[in-house]
């Protein structure tokens, strides 16, 4: 591995750090091409500045109505 390499693991190694430290993690997910749409399209509609943002709430969308129902 050269120097290079292992500036980018440590930058990318920080950077989770900082993730983790605010309380969140990253998660890497595959999903279906119309439910990356789906989530393109609320990001959009919404104006939000990332797709994790549209997924969170599409999660808790869903954590209400599942309290609703219960």
């Amino acid at each position: 591995m050269d120097q290079a390499d292992t500036k980018t693991d440590d930058r990318n190694a920080r950077h989770r750090q900082r993730i983790r430290d605010s309380g969140a993690r990253e998660v890497l997910f595959q999903l279906p091409d119309e439910t990356l749409a789906l989530i393109d399209d609320i990001k959009k509609r919404q104006r939000l500045p990332s797709r994790s943002l549209a997924l969170l709430q599409l999660i808790e969308r869903g954590k209400e109505a599942i309290q609703k129902s219960a």
